[in-house]
């Protein structure tokens, strides 16, 4: 049974099995007839942050309430591609925010992150359009993002170092200006042992 896309006169399953025949593959194998389809959906799931931006996440789910301390969601697991290879990078994404007189619900705060994190993306890249998208959404005092994450495409080709940690940080209003709001962030955000 072949998969159908999910996109009329979708050219992507074509342009898939034109690359499967120049790595020289049998596209009529067997194991290979329904991947192009298969592929088509993956990329297109893997990009669906395209044309979405924080408001979207967020919604109005805003809530009036006068807290002025730090509000922290770590280990936010995650997962892009990388634009240069189109290979996965993959970790965890630390976000922290004090808050304006307005707090946004706690699961919003992994839905920017995906949104951001579903196109082809640089982690340096990723890490200030989540701080960005939120600061100007949130108009909080600050904001602050860490990204961990390890990249498929540094492990599996080119210096080939699996398990190498790449750390990326945007610090916005308050955690950018204050070195104690950042020291506290950076404090509750180190792993534990």
């Amino acid at each position: 049974m072949s998969l159908q896309p999910r996109f009329r006169d979708d050219q992507l399953p074509h342009i898939v099995r034109k690359l499967l025949l120049e790595l020289g593959e049998d596209v009529d194998r067997e194991g290979l007839v329904d991947t192009p389809e298969r592929v088509a959906v993956s990329l297109r799931d893997l990009t669906d942050g395209y044309g979405k931006d924080a408001s979207d996440a967020i919604g109005d789910v805003l809530f009036e309430q006068q807290y002025d301390e730090m509000v922290l969601v770590k280990d936010i697991q995650f997962y892009s591609l990388c634009e240069h290879h189109l290979l996965p990078f993959f970790g965890v994404c630390h976000v922290g925010y004090v808050p304006r007189g307005k707090v946004v619900g706690l699961s919003k705060l992994p839905r920017v992150v995906d949104i951001y994190a579903h196109r082809l993306q640089l982690q340096e890249r990723l890490t200030r359009e989540i701080a960005e998208a939120l600061q100007t959404t949130l108009d909080p005092i600050g904001v602050a993002v860490v990204i961990e994450a390890r990249h498929l495409c540094m492990e599996m080709r080119g210096v080939e170092k699996p398990g190498s940690d790449t750390v990326t940080s945007t610090m916005l209003g308050a955690f950018k200006d204050d070195p104690r709001t950042r020291a506290e962030f950076l404090e509750l955000i180190r792993p534990r042992g």
